[in-house]
């Protein structure tokens, strides 16, 4: 039977990582998943709005075999989570011993993920910028969406960074391998997918 995961993202940026993420799976798996992304539009909810969210998805009328959240470290309010290990233990203590529940964090933001593709990101800009350095160390003080907005702020082809829109041109017909070897937490939400789907890890 094909396995349903939801995935829980936290905004429509996270969604338009989708289709990548399908054209990873389909290259390493013989039976795809159905994924279900489903977008908060906010930073991931907390508590028993977290619990009741994600029991819903398991539980409701087409129930998944298995629910992803995937929340940003950073949030805005740094008092909310200070590190991977942090976010990820809040999100289960929130949710409790379910085992199908797997918690994930993009460290410190999802655009972390794109900064591996910095030599496409300069020449999708023309920006002089120097890559910011090793993806998931790009931290609170600064965190990847910032370097993104001034790359596409200070490009000679571009004047502002679109979150939906350049993350996909950014994406397009890229290897989430070649990401994942520079951002171990890509390379962990990775995994749990191609395990639950039965393929081998990364």
């Amino acid at each position: 039977m094909k396995q349903r995961i939801v995935l829980m993202v936290e905004g429509y940026t996270e969604a338009a990582f989708i289709p990548t993420l399908r054209g990873f799976l389909q290259s390493r798996l013989d039976q795809m998943p159905k994924l279900d992304p489903r977008p908060w539009n906010g930073p991931m909810p907390k508590g028993e709005k977290l619990r009741n969210w994600v029991m819903g998805h398991l539980t409701g009328r087409e129930p998944a075999d298995a629910v992803i959240a995937l929340t940003d470290v950073y949030t805005g309010d740094p008092r909310r989570f200070q590190a991977a290990a942090d976010a990820k233990r809040q999100m289960r203590d929130w949710v409790g011993e379910e085992t199908r529940f797997h918690p994930h964090v993009a460290l410190h933001d999802f655009e972390a993920w794109l900064l591996p593709y910095w030599r496409d990101i300069q020449r999708l800009t023309g920006t002089q910028k120097k890559n910011p350095g090793i993806p998931e160390q790009v931290n609170h003080d600064k965190p990847p969406a910032e370097h993104l907005k001034e790359s596409f702020a200070t490009g000679k082809n571009t004047n502002h960074y679109r979150k939906v829109h350049d993350a996909t041109r950014i994406l397009q017909g890229k290897d989430l391998a070649l990401a994942a070897a520079a951002c171990p937490e890509l390379k962990s939400f990775l995994n749990t997918i191609l395990r639950l789907c039965g393929g081998a890890g990364l």
